[in-house]
Order: C-alpha cells, then sequence, then structure tokens
C-alpha cells in the first residue's frame, strides 16, 4: 500500500472540502441554507436555470413550442448561479428540494404546477402541448427509452469522466480510465443507433434527442472538458452527423443561448430571458 492511498474510515464524516472545482457547494444534507424569494415574471412559465447541458434542454424545447406558434409557452427564465450556492436559496429549494437545475413553476394551473428533473420537465411539456413526443405506444416507448437512457448515462458524462478529468483537484489514472471508457461505450451506442437512423428514433426530432444532444452533442462539437482528442470523439461519424444537424435549428439556436453569461462582445448569449426580442441571432 502506497503512502497516498486512501483507507475509508468505518463511518465517513463531513469534516472538510472535498476538494475540486465545486468543493464550495457540496455538502451531504439538503434543504435551504438562506431565505430569498424567487422572482416572477410575467409568462405562464417560469423557468428558473442555468445554461448547462440540463439547462438547455427546457429552454431549446420551449422555443421549438413557441415556433410552432403555442402562445402558452411563454416564458421567463431567471438565472439560478450554482457557483454562489443560489440554488440552496428557500424559494428555489420550494421548487425543487433536490437543489439542482432546472426548475419549472407552470403559473397556468391552479394551483401552479412545479416541476424539477430535466427530463420530467421536457416529458411534462411535452405532453402539455402535444408535441415532441410521439402518441404511437411503440414510437413513445422508444422516445421514453432515449430519454431516460440519458438520464441514466449522463451522470458517467459528467459527474464521472468530467469530473476525474476536468475538475478533481488531483488528476488520477484509474478513474480516468473507468469513466472514459464507459463515455466511449455510450458514444458507440449512439453511433450505432444513429447509423440506421435521421434522429434517435427514426425519422421524427423529439425530447429524447434535445436531452440526449445537449450532453452528446455538446461533448463532439464544443470539446467538452478539453476533451475531444484525449475521447476521440470524431471517430463517431454518425453521432457527429446527428448533432451538426441539430444545431441548425432555429429553436436549437435560440435556446442554447439563454441563462449564460456572454463570453466576449460576439457571444449573444442572455443570463435572462423574459420576451422573445431579448434573443438576438
Amino acid at each position: 500500500m502506497s503512502d497516498s492511498e486512501y483507507v475509508p474510515p468505518k463511518v465517513w464524516t463531513w469534516d472538510k472540502e472535498s476538494g475540486g472545482r465545486f468543493a464550495n457547494i457540496n455538502r451531504p444534507i439538503s434543504g435551504a441554507t438562506h431565505e430569498k424569494e424567487l422572482p416572477v415574471g410575467k409568462h405562464p412559465l417560469q423557468l428558473y436555470s442555468l445554461g448547462t447541458p440540463n439547462g438547455i434542454k427546457v429552454t431549446i424545447l420551449l422555443e421549438e413550442l413557441l415556433a410552432l406558434g403555442h402562445e402558452g409557452a411563454e416564458y421567463d427564465a431567471f438565472l439560478i448561479n450554482i457557483g454562489d450556492g443560489s440554488q440552496f436559496g428557500s424559494g428555489f429549494v420550494e421548487i425543487n428540494p433536490n437543489s439542482k437545475i432546472p426548475a419549472l413553476l407552470d403559473t397556468s394551473t391552479d394551483p401552479s404546477t412545479r416541476v424539477f428533473e430535466s427530463g420530467a420537465i421536457l416529458l411534462y411539456l411535452a405532453e402539455k402541448f402535444g408535441e415532441f413526443i410521439p402518441t404511437d405506444p411503440s414510437d413513445r416507448a422508444e422516445c421514453m427509452s432515449w430519454l431516460f437512457w440519458q438520464m441514466g448515462s449522463a451522470p458517467y458524462l459528467g459527474g464521472g469522466f468530467g469530473h476525474f478529468y476536468a475538475y478533481a483537484p488531483e488528476k488520477y489514472e484509474y478513474p480516468i480510465n473507468r469513466f472514459a471508457m464507459e463515455v466511449k461505450r455510450q458514444l458507440d451506442v449512439l453511433d450505432r443507433n444513429l447509423e440506421s437512423r435521421e434522429y434517435l428514433c427514426g425519422r421524427e426530432y423529439n425530447i429524447s434527442d434535445i436531452a440526449v444532444h445537449s450532453w452528446y452533442g455538446t461533448l463532439v462539437l464544443n470539446n467538452a472538458y478539453n476533451a475531444s482528442e484525449f475521447l476521440e470523439v470524431e471517430s463517431y461519424k454518425h453521432v457527429g452527423r446527428w448533432a451538426k444537424q441539430i444545431i441548425e435549428r432555429p429553436a436549437y439556436k435560440r435556446g442554447s443561448l439563454v441563462n449564460k453569461k456572454p463570453n466576449g462582445p460576439d457571444d449573444k448569449s442572455i443570463l435572462e430571458r423574459h420576451d422573445a426580442s431579448d434573443i438576438k441571432l
């Protein structure tokens, strides 16, 4: 056993920060840390989010719904800065007891409906407006399978590979290799499926594409975690074709800009969205 090998105690205790980029907000308990009401805008849907892969799923779908003429999909998108612990404010915890973005409040219902977890929000909105979700039972099951595949798989990409490759205070071979292997297996699953299909479920774009693209499209197109070369993402040709096709959709271009800090004068990202005119392409 090397001097640096960690020996777990019989009972784990929280006696120091875990280290890494998010050490200041990680904790082993839930609930609010401070009192803070959430702002409320003028539209039926109130979204509290950040432009991460999970966050843009919702804004992309909302922009798709608006493009189809669904006025009830108008939304206010308020920024929740997870870096400063805004997700632990009392108002946000009331909507999402898990303190993760995104969280949605639908004020068009009486009483208002809260929805948390990005996959649940996609499903809620797709069913509410009758769009981007198949009606045929078999096709719907395929859509649900890919949607839940993403919800179950992405933690290995973000919390596993991304954490140990890009954010952990030190790099260790075992966890990086373990999660790199799994991410490449996932990319191969997608690539084989997309070899014979235009979209994940066939010829129709739906919420499963929105969900999966937010993580895996971002990975192959945007050099997520600065790992494109390491993971050889260009070798997954069918994933790349599908990912490039989706980013050309006008609603994707709009929704992917929301709840993000602009990175330079040419970046059209916006911290909050309260009107269609806020997004300028």
